[in-house]
């Protein structure tokens, strides 16, 4: 190696040094860039509209909901009635 390559190389290695910042920079463009390049795998292959959704009834499980939240307001009005008049 001559004193000019020697100069070059020590050059190079002092503007480019791998700090963390670089690095942390290279990985957080690399996942960026799969990131932004992955929707281009997942496109699906046809298959026409989605069907009707069915429609749900409102049954018991709604009805027991509603009571019960009646029942706990009421409760809870109670309450405030009773630790105001004491």
């Amino acid at each position: 190696m001559s004193g000019d390559d020697k100069t070059i190389a020590t050059l190079f290695t002092k503007i480019y040094k791998p700090t963390i910042m670089k690095i942390r920079s290279i990985y957080f463009l690399a996942t960026l860039i799969i990131t932004m390049c992955l929707p281009i795998f997942s496109i699906a292959q046809g298959g026409g509209l989605p069907p009707e959704p069915a429609d749900v009834p409102i049954d018991g499980g709604l009805s027991l909901l509603l009571a019960a939240g009646v029942g706990y307001g009421v409760k809870k009005y109670r309450d405030s009635k009773r630790k105001g008049s004491d």
